[in-house]
């Protein structure tokens, strides 16, 4: 027999946001697994729970392996909680999840607070299709690249960042992305909680030099492309014949820089004569 290893969300802003299931799993493991003991330690002491906790964070998580298997294969429980939100989630816990399913170790999880999911909903972007980025790179080569590798992806993009970095990010984003529609959520559930919607620049216009808390920037995807006009692409064709290419092979090579049907450039090029 062995442990069970619970996932744990715990709230990313108002305390009242934990699930009673929560309080009661965080309050029968014999461990819990914190990214920052200090600041879980206090969740826990406000809840009246008194938990032996260890360090996972992304720099140790490797060495803590072996400690936390060895309690699971002991038959006790273990919890993995991050600072705020669901473990894993640009938070560390990968490691330990796929170590315990390695050994057959019994995995579960108690849902809780997404910041991913809570800016998305708010952000008043598409949500039936997105794709989470975590923190994008720090160096600006490395952030480039990353914005080029989604530039064309239509679904709607969710990104965490510092609030030192968010403008850098921002203006990355109108030159690479172009001016989108875009949403900024700042300390989500949270007090002085904000939302500022509109277009990339909107966003960038009105957001302080200097913001405070927890981020998440919701980018819109990339738009339809348009549909190009088949008379257009047969002038363009007419161009080529022009030049000596026969009526066929400019046809063809028109639709195929324009995606369009070579059979419909060329019927449109038949009738206009």
């Amino acid at each position: 027999m062995t442990g069970t290893l619970w996932l744990v969300g715990t709230p990313i802003g108002n305390l009242a946001d934990l699930p009673s299931r929560a309080r009661e799993v965080l309050g029968d493991v014999d461990l819990v697994a914190a990214e920052d003991t200090r600041r879980t330690g206090r969740l826990l002491k406000g809840l009246g729970i008194h938990a032996r906790m260890l360090s996972l964070y992304d720099a140790n998580e490797r060495e803590r392996v072996d400690a936390i298997l060895a309690v699971l294969r002991d038959d006790r429980d273990v919890a993995v909680v991050s600072d705020a939100g669901m473990p894993l989630v640009s938070d560390p816990g990968f490691r330990v999840v796929r170590a315990c399913i390695a050994e057959g170790i019994g995995v579960s999880v108690v849902p809780g607070p997404s910041a991913v999911l809570a800016a998305l909903v708010l952000s008043g972007l598409p949500t039936d299709r997105f794709s989470f980025e975590g923190f994008a790179p720090r160096k600006p080569g490395a952030r480039t690249e990353r914005l080029e590798a989604v530039r064309h992806d239509p679904r709607t993009l969710v990104f965490f960042e510092a609030p030192g970095r968010v403008k850098t990010l921002l203006r990355d984003v109108l030159v690479v992305l172009g001016d989108r529609p875009a949403a900024l959520c700042r300390e989500l559930t949270k007090r002085h909680e904000e939302v500022i919607r509109g277009r990339v620049s909107d966003v960038i216009a009105a957001l302080d030099d200097d913001p405070k808390g927890e981020i998440v920037v919701v980018i819109g995807g990339a738009p339809a492309p348009e549909t190009p006009d088949i008379e257009a692409c047969a002038d363009e064709a007419r161009d080529l014949i022009a030049g000596g290419m026969k009526k066929r092979e400019a046809a063809h090579a028109v639709a195929e820089r324009h995606h369009v049907s070579a059979n419909d450039v060329y019927e449109a090029l038949l009738a206009s004569e």
